[in-house]
């Protein structure tokens, strides 16, 4: 099933909607003076009364459930279902109508209920889509319904296919019209009509615009099979949010909007560029290489006489834009390096600047996808740099998706190619990576030896209590001391000058620390080093954990300094791990509920609510966010939740499960590492800190199969240290150890045009 839920200032139109169509029955009302034979005009009227108590724009509620095509249930199952749904998102005592509707091919019912209280207070909002999810998958459950997608993905739009629809069939016209203009407003930042027209042209829609004593109106067709069309709806039949007026708010927004500056100045840049590496392209051959090489989607304009006219981009951002308002040096289609004819071809300038440039990024690329296949933690980069031949790396440079891309657009007949091209940069291009990486190593060895001097100074670390800690902070920040130098761990290439007194190497150390360990601490020390201390977003939900990995370090460490950590690393695992709950987390009781099977615990100290864990040494909190807190104050009967907090807690310390490597067991099931978690319960005997939902949620998903595999598996010695220390490395949980080639372009990186940070205009 799917739950929808939206918002609005005004009830009539909502009333007027759901009770407007023909295929139409009232399953039920709640909490009015009667369950089934309310007058509509007199639910309408309570509604309006209680809306009007606030001022905010979303003080009625309109929610629908969906059930997927085929699926069946009786009216009064539905009803059950959406009291259900009411009562999990909060609206359990509000009035609210449930109205059934016939007219798609999959059931659904309607939900019209108004988010003021009669203490004219507002509902609590807060993570209301959120909830929405974690309640839509508890209710499948309850009610026996099919799962909803786990993830979003992009629908397959009828492009270029002819809808079907029966002539009489309107709803199912205005339905098909609905349903692609709101996919394409959500896709593309319209700043015209003209443009919208042009965006739903491929999938059968064809728009009008009428001036009506100086507004906008609109209205939408649809050819549809045998040549016939539909009649044109006015835009606000089809949708409210899709009348002219409304339609030209967006355009307006869109073009006033002060990202559109910054995406043509890089739109341009990216352009340029690709002219400065070719001699010739053919015009047919555009789409292609703007595509291939600097990642835009085009489509050609071209007039009557099969003339080109004009390229539009379909960017990144949403912006649609054709080269002429760019504003390039040169125009596109009139730029000499575009063919015409058909007797040219799109060929490469092997003689330019920018070639070069692209063969000096192979080579580097080559060399970075090297060294990560080949994991080589023994020796650094620029070590690996300086050891391998262009024999060794050219299986990577052949398997890099740029090199095919240049290797088809080589010219041909002129005694060269991309491969002798790439020997002859080669050897320059590996001796400047090797010497800039080295600048880079010596710079991060110099930070980190900088950061062990103010750690010292500060007396971070009682170091006098035990002559092995200098010894178990070194291996922290992932280096060695000998000979009055500090160098890598792993490389005696780069060294540091400096005197340790009281130096001491333990007779056993059996340590193992991941690289991702030695990230986690250097950031946690540098943080404690600074002034105001950094932010906790700037480390990753495991340096909470770093107790557990460096137990001699942390155990010295001086109380002020402890706490001071405690704070950061819980401030950092709340900030990571709250978004791991949204499939869950069905109320603001949900919330404390699930961190109370980790061992977290919620405490109200005056008017804030703070929260603590069973894992602090020193017993710190820190208050939630305000709108976190709003949140969870919206909970009737919170100072009851809060005392019964205690008996989740107690259960955890009785069974003995209040360790750190518990939660981190918990940690590894909830990012789906279930080889390392079947691993650590069947031959470490561990068991996590989760709710039971939870783990029922992980066991479904596969980790049920890995404790039957490994169960069954006999380890030697030497396969069950591996497998410990993969067990406890960070790098697979901090990212950034996956290869990615470099940015097309030597520019600005414009992060604030990136697709993924868009917000899409939504049909509500």
């Amino acid at each position: 099933m799917i739950a929808r839920i939206l918002y609005r200032n005004n009830v009539q139109g909502v009333m007027n909607y759901v009770l407007g169509k023909a295929d139409s029955s009232i399953l039920g009302f709640q909490n009015t003076y009667s369950d089934t034979h309310t007058n509509t005009a007199f639910f309408g009227r309570v509604l309006y009364y209680l809306g009007n108590r606030h001022d905010s724009e979303r003080r009625y509620v309109h929610a629908t459930i969906n059930l997927p095509r085929g699926e069946h249930l009786e009216d009064i199952d539905f009803f059950e279902l959406s009291k259900a749904y009411m009562e999990h998102m909060g609206y359990g005592e509000q009035p609210y109508m449930v109205v059934r509707h016939h007219d798609t091919k999959h059931e659904h019912v309607h939900i019209v209920s108004t988010t003021i209280r009669e203490d004219c207070l507002q509902i609590n909002l807060s993570n209301d889509f959120k909830r929405n999810l974690a309640t839509q998958k508890y209710l499948e459950k309850q009610f026996g319904l099919s799962p909803s997608p786990e993830t979003i993905k992009d629908r397959e739009l009828p492009i270029y296919r002819i809808p079907q629809f029966k002539n009489e069939d309107i709803n199912g016209v205005r339905f098909y019209i609905q349903d692609i203009t709101n996919n394409m407003l959500q896709k593309y930042k319209v700043r015209s009509f003209k443009e919208l027209s042009e965006i739903l042209r491929p999938h059968h829609i064809h728009l009008r615009t009428v001036d009506y004593n100086g507004r906008d109106g609109v209205s939408f067709g649809v050819d549809v099979e045998n040549g016939y069309s539909s009649r044109f709806i006015n835009g606000s039949t089809v949708h409210p949010q899709l009348s002219g007026p409304k339609l030209q708010k967006v355009f307006e927004r869109n073009m006033r909007s002060k990202l559109f500056p910054m995406v043509k100045k890089r739109l341009e840049k990216q352009i340029m560029t690709t002219f400065k590496l070719f001699k010739s392209i053919h015009f047919e051959d555009l789409p292609d290489v703007l595509k291939s090489y600097q990642n835009l989607d085009c489509e050609l304009i071209y007039e009557k006489k099969s003339q080109l006219s004009d390229v539009i981009i379909y960017d990144k951002s949403g912006f649609i834009c054709s080269t002429s308002e760019i504003g390039s040096e040169k125009d596109v289609v009139n730029h000499p390096q575009i063919i015409n004819s058909e007797d040219g071809e799109t060929s490469i300038d092997v003689d330019s600047n920018q070639f070069v440039l692209e063969i000096q990024k192979l080579i580097k690329n080559a060399f970075y996808k090297a060294y990560l296949d080949a994991n080589k933690r023994d020796i650094l980069l620029s070590e690996f740099v300086s050891i391998k031949s262009f024999k060794e790396v050219r299986p990577f440079l052949a398997s890099l998706v740029r090199y095919s891309f240049l290797n088809h657009y080589m010219p041909e007949n002129n005694g060269s190619s991309l491969l002798i091209s790439v020997q002859k940069e080669f050897e320059s291009t590996r001796t400047g990576l090797g010497i800039s990486e080295a600048n880079k190593e010596l710079k991060t060895l110099e930070n980190r030896v900088l950061i062990l001097k103010m750690t010292l100074e500060a007396n971070v670390f009682d170091i006098s209590g035990n002559k092995g800690i200098l010894f178990h902070l070194l291996q922290s920040l992932g280096l060695k001391y000998g000979n009055g130098r500090i160098s890598y761990i792993n490389s005696n290439i780069h060294s540091v000058e400096i005197f340790l007194d009281n130096y001491h190497i333990p007779n056993e150390n059996e340590a193992y620390i991941s690289f991702g360990c030695i990230d986690q601490n250097s950031r946690i020390l540098q943080q404690l080093m600074e002034e105001k201390g950094g932010k906790a977003t700037d480390l990753n939900a495991t340096a909470f954990f770093l107790p557990m990995f460096l137990p001699q370090l942390y155990s010295s460490m001086t109380p002020d300094y402890r706490r001071q950590f405690e704070v950061h690393s819980l401030k950092a695992y709340l900030h990571k791990t709250e978004r791991l709950h949204w499939h869950y987390e069905k109320s603001a009781i949900d919330y404390i509920k699930l961190f109370n099977a980790k061992g977290f615990n919620f405490k109200l100290i005056g008017n804030d609510i703070s929260i603590t864990s069973i894992y602090s040494k020193h017993g710190v909190s820190i208050p939630l966010a305000l709108k976190t807190q709003a949140y969870l104050k919206s909970i009737k009967n919170l100072d009851q939740v809060l005392n019964e907090q205690s008996k989740t807690l107690s259960n955890i310390m009785d069974e003995g499960r209040g360790q750190l490597k518990n939660l981190w067991l918990s940690y590894l099931i909830e990012k789906e590492l279930y080889g390392k978690v079947a691993f650590m319960m069947i031959y470490d005997k561990l068991r996590p800190n989760l709710d039971k939902d939870v783990m029922e949620y992980h066991l479904e998903k596969g980790w049920r199969e890995w404790l039957l595999q490994v169960s069954k598996q006999k380890l030697n010695s030497q396969q069950a240290t591996m497998l410990r220390r993969s067990a406890f490395a960070f790098n697979s949980l901090l990212g950034g150890s996956h290869y990615k080639e470099e940015e097309v372009f030597n520019g600005f990186k414009d992060e604030l045009t990136d697709y993924s940070k868009r917000n899409g205009i939504y049909l509500s």
